[in-house]
């Protein structure tokens, strides 16, 4: 007869790529299959099956998630058109135009718009790290951001009615092509911005000059991965201006050129701060956030942390920019957009210019809203919003839902925990340099994926953080929110598997998160006993000094660390799951 643990529901698996999927097979076989009787529903998610399959095991992950209820993600790959065209050479076989935008996009966007799901992002509360501040005052380093153009400059409304909003072009031909339509429901926000190309290239002339001429490292962020023809239309045009005509004055003087995905570019940053440098944000709406939390930080500094940080990303709905169309226009002409057969704004776009159309659904706002006070009350978190609503009306909808949640709660006899409306630059200077003792922070899509790598950077390391995807109707995606570790997946090849360097606390406590819903679901009292020892045996172990590279140093007694490698490490946790 079998010792292991019956669960009767099955764990819906999502595995991933690089040195993360080799961590999680490990974790897989260490702490589920081989103490668990349960049923798997793995899905190959690796950016090569999702090219393979041309995105249909994008969708085959959404459907178990919605047909099983509770899920796990590994980190995965988004690739760029060079590891895309690299994947294509070795599938002859598929042709790049035929392929669905799932096939080569991130699937982390298209799996929360799938099952409604938005995502709230914690630091694991381990007892013994004592993560030293950053040294920030003092330091050098400014922003520079583009002061026209993008949603600053947008047109952005509220629909009257429930309709169809398209995006017509009239070019050289005189005739409307449609470029895009999508549904809205009233009182839905709907935004259309562009940039001026030849803008674009004249801000990158003066970025690269300043940089220059003050002798500063260069630091470049953008979302090109995902917002590739809005986004990626303007980095390829800035670089193409620096390779042709600063690269090689700025290596003559040993200046450093850095691009980044702006995520993971502002948790390196805010971090581990460079002595002196220039950061280019061209978004001027991102750009204008860290251009004030940048003048905050050299003056004030980072504090140490003293609460757990907490970060709720709306992403399900509309999506905002995750969700847009975005693309650059292909000849000169004029832009429109088209609600119900009425033409609510017109602008004029040059060829290249790049434009973005992006929604969200009222609806799913107010779901998001009433998950936060929900969370934050359960947790007893002191709730900060982050909106702009001087000037757009895209933001104000949020804060009518707000007040409309807030009411229906109230009228309920379940009043919401303590919230404030700020700026979203006021909350995320906030976060970062004066945290209340327990705290909530609410952002849109790209602002909390910005937010949230932040904060995880500063609480020592992003594999030290947790994040949960909750869905309206209950289904529960667990994740890490660190990626899947290139560099160290190249060490791991290059030796033969010897050097396996991989922090797997994240992904450990995801599993171990997922268990315990699976538990809680079907009254399982040994599952939760395991689930919470699982944790008990994460937090344990590191308490006990053992740590992976990246923490060396970080706990309250460096002296008595002992550095394992990711093998060692995973070791560790298990023999003391099983003391």
């Amino acid at each position: 007869m079998s010792d292991k643990i019956k669960v009767a529901a099955p764990l819906v698996i999502l595995h991933g790529d690089e040195m993360a999927q080799v961590a999680f097979e490990r974790i897989l076989e260490t702490f589920v299959t081989s103490r668990l009787d349960i049923d798997l529903v793995e899905i190959d998610l690796t950016a090569e099956n999702r090219l393979i399959t041309n995105g249909q095991a994008v969708i085959d992950a959404i459907e178990a998630l919605n047909r099983h209820g509770v899920g796990v993600k590994n980190a995965g790959m988004t690739v760029n058109r060079e590891q895309r065209d690299a994947l294509l050479a070795v599938h002859p076989e598929l042709e790049a135009g035929s392929l669905h935008p799932l096939a080569t996009k991130s699937p982390n966007g298209a799996i929360r718009k799938g099952i409604g799901g938005n995502i709230t992002r914690e630091d694991i509360e381990f007892r013994n790290l004592k993560v030293d501040t950053p040294q920030w005052i003092g330091r050098d380093i400014e922003v520079e951001t583009m002061d026209t153009g993008g949603t600053k400059d947008s047109y952005n409304a509220l629909s009257s009615a429930t309709g169809i909003v398209k995006l017509l072009f009239v070019g050289a031909s005189g005739d409307p092509v449609e470029l895009h339509r999508r549904e809205v429901n009233k009182g839905d926000p709907w935004l259309l911005a562009t940039n001026d190309i030849d803008t674009v290239r004249a801000w990158a002339h003066r970025f690269f000059q300043r940089a220059i001429d003050e002798k500063r490292d260069i630091y470049l962020g953008l979302k090109d991965t995902v917002i590739a023809g809005y986004d990626g239309v303007m980095r390829a045009a800035i670089e193409d201006i620096y390779r042709a005509h600063y690269q090689q004055q700025a290596e003559s003087l040993g200046l450093a050129y850095h691009y980044e995905l702006i995520d993971a570019q502002a948790a390196r940053l805010v971090a581990n701060p460079p002595e002196r440098a220039l950061w280019g944000v061209p978004d001027n709406n991102t750009g204008r956030k860290l251009y004030k939390l940048v003048q905050q930080l050299k003056r004030y500094g980072i504090p140490e942390r003293k609460a757990q940080v907490s970060i709720s990303r709306m992403s399900a709905g509309g999506g905002d920019q995750y969700g847009s169309y975005n693309m650059p226009a292909t000849e000169d002409g004029i832009l429109k957009v088209v609600v119900d057969g009425d033409e609510k704004h017109a602008r004029h776009v040059k060829q290249g210019d790049p434009i973005l159309l992006m929604s969200n659904d009222r609806a799913a706002i107010k779901d998001w809203v009433l998950q936060v006070f929900r969370d934050a009350s359960r947790k007893d978190k002191e709730v900060y919003f982050g909106l702009k609503r001087e000037y757009m009306d895209y933001d104000e909808v949020f804060s009518d839902v707000i007040t409309e949640a807030r009411r229906e709660l109230a009228k309920a006899d379940t009043p919401p925990p303590s919230f404030m409306i700020m700026r979203p630059s006021s909350q995320l200077i906030k976060m970062i340099t004066d945290p209340p003792r327990n705290a909530l922070y609410p952002a849109q899509n790209l602002d909390g994926d910005i937010f949230s790598d932040i904060s995880a950077a500063l609480g020592g390391s992003l594999a030290t953080a947790s994040s949960i995807i909750e869905s309206k109707n209950g289904t529960m995606l667990f994740e890490a929110p660190h990626g899947t570790a290139h560099d160290l997946y190249l060490k791991y090849l290059e030796s033969d598997g010897k050097e396996a360097h991989f922090n797997s606390s994240a992904l450990i406590y995801a599993v171990a998160n997922a268990l315990e819903t699976l538990a809680e679901r079907e009254a399982n009292a040994a599952l939760a006993d395991y689930a919470g020892r699982l944790k008990e045996a994460l937090i344990g172990t590191v308490g006990d000094g053992i740590v992976t590279g990246d923490l060396k140093g970080k706990t309250t007694d460096p002296a008595t660390e002992t550095v394992v490698d990711m093998h060692g490490f995973l070791d560790a946790v298990a023999a003391r799951l099983s003391a």
